[in-house]
């Protein structure tokens, strides 16, 4: 199931009114105010067939181009009645002659025209509109009567993207795993444990509160507790899988009593020599014999037979391991599988987002978001959970990247795209990530290979791309 979020795009990089304005019956359509260059253009089509100018007095239309407080006067048109136009020869200027105002007897002037201006282009005319102006004067120039209206504005094209959000398949059961290594001491050669013996207390406790950390949530269920022992090749093998088997055992106990758990509950197993362990330290140490004793423990000799090899052959280099690498590879191995609870109701799991994200499968974190507004800080947050707590999930990914572009953060999004895999919801969202950094080219490849998937949202994208496109590469 995928959710798509639309947000309205402003793409136009210019404004046309298909409908005429009407000022002083003056009739204004088909306006159109683009950037080309260096200049700001703005072209309309006047129409004057209902105008009638009183005698003596004259209409003049001054465009304006307007943003807050800035502003500029356009060339004004002037429609003169025959008294005023015989004064206008007689005085050789018109009214806005210094806006360098075209003049045309009423009689003589035309039904329609189309009105062309261009200026040099300021930054202030970013997102500025058109204002008619419409004066009327008599004699003298005074002014008689005066009119406005907005005819329509500019506005440079911005990336304002549909996003594609994929819903994550709901979890038949929400099983879970915590897991860790417990470095427990026992009295040589004795498999009892003792709390209280050198660190026991610290490394029981890690296990103890391991445990509690899940039994103790009501949201949560306990399924198994996996116990894998582990001794150290310094003594005969048969007596290492003695102990290994045995302290395991002791420590499956230990946990029963604490806990009463049923012995299906905690399954046990044990390694009686931990020569994977072994094999780990020596490939990223520098022994002098490093090189050698790797090819022993890789040999098909018997383990007691390797232990002494290597006892007797490198000496120096044994002690090194048996001071500093065997304690470590005692130890036991813990994994503790458990069941979370699965929510549907929406407030339920938004609060639970918010005290406790990791009881939420990628499915409710996703229903979570639908309780936010979209590009919102919270919207964004449910995300960045999602993917930081399932950091490999394409569709966790994909997610996140489109709530870091509605936020503006391509950086982000990018990184994330890296492992949102190769879905047709992928390909479109590179193709969206290409718009919002420029590269429009890039981003028409991406769009079109989306289109040919089948993301319908594809083909308004490549068409708003396409404008940006020109735009930029007309401009810039």
């Amino acid at each position: 199931m995928k959710k798509i979020i639309i947000v309205l795009s402003a793409f136009l990089a210019f404004t046309t009114a298909a409908d005429a304005q009407k000022i002083s019956d003056v009739a204004v359509t088909d306006l159109k105010v683009n950037k080309s260059g260096s200049m700001m253009n703005v072209d309309m089509n006047i129409d004057l067939s209902q105008l009638n100018v009183r005698n003596r007095r004259s209409l003049h239309l001054i465009p304006v181009l307007k943003n807050g407080q800035d502003s500029l006067e356009l060339s004004p048109v002037g429609i003169y009645s025959r008294g005023r136009y015989i004064s206008y020869l007689r005085r050789g200027e018109s009214v806005f002659h210094d806006l360098g105002e075209t003049v045309y007897k009423e009689s003589k002037a035309p039904k329609t025209f189309e009105y062309s201006a261009s200026v040099p282009y300021q930054p202030w005319m970013d997102g500025s509109e058109v204002v008619m102006n419409a004066k009327t004067c008599g004699c003298c120039q005074d002014l008689y009567g005066q009119e406005t209206a907005t005819l329509g504005g500019f506005e440079i094209p911005v990336f304002k993207p549909h996003m594609i959000y994929i819903q994550p398949e709901a979890e038949f059961a929400k099983t879970r795993e915590l897991s860790g290594s417990a470095f427990i001491d026992f009295v040589v050669s004795r498999t009892e444990i003792n709390p209280e013996y050198r660190n026991n207390a610290k490394e029981l406790g890690s296990i103890i509160a391991t445990i509690d950390s899940v039994k103790n949530d009501a949201d949560i269920k306990v399924r198994h507790i996996f116990l894998k022992g582990y001794a150290s090749p310094e003594s005969p093998y048969k007596n290492n899988e003695r102990l290994a088997k045995g302290r395991t055992e002791s420590l499956k106990k230990y946990v029963q009593n604490l806990y009463s758990f049923t012995d299906d509950v905690i399954q046990t197993d044990f390694e009686p020599e931990n020569w994977d362990g072994l094999r780990a330290y020596v490939e990223a140490s520098d022994l002098e014999h490093k090189a050698e004793i790797l090819e022993a423990i890789d040999s098909d000799l018997a383990p007691d037979a390797k232990e002494w090899k290597i006892k007797q052959t490198w000496p120096a280099d044994y002690r090194i391991l048996l001071d500093n690498c065997y304690p470590a590879l005692r130890k036991t191995d813990y994994r503790i599988e458990y069941t979370i609870e699965s929510f549907t109701d929406v407030d339920k799991i938004v609060e639970i987002f918010r005290t406790a994200p990791n009881k939420l499968s990628l499915n409710e974190l996703y229903i979570a978001s639908t309780a936010f507004e979209s590009g919102s800080e919270e919207f964004a947050e449910v995300f960045s959970t999602a993917v930081r707590m399932y950091p490999k999930d394409p569709v966790a990914n994909l997610n996140a990247a489109n709530a870091a572009m509605e936020r503006g953060d391509f950086k982000a999004a990018r990184n994330y795209l890296r492992k949102a895999g190769e879905s047709p919801e992928a390909i479109y969202a590179m193709g969206l990530y290409y718009m919002g950094v420029g590269e429009y080219a890039e981003a028409e490849k991406w769009l079109t290979d989306a289109r040919k998937e089948g993301i319908i949202e594809a083909n308004e994208m490549l068409s708003q791309c396409a404008k940006l496109k020109e735009y930029y590469t007309n401009n810039y």
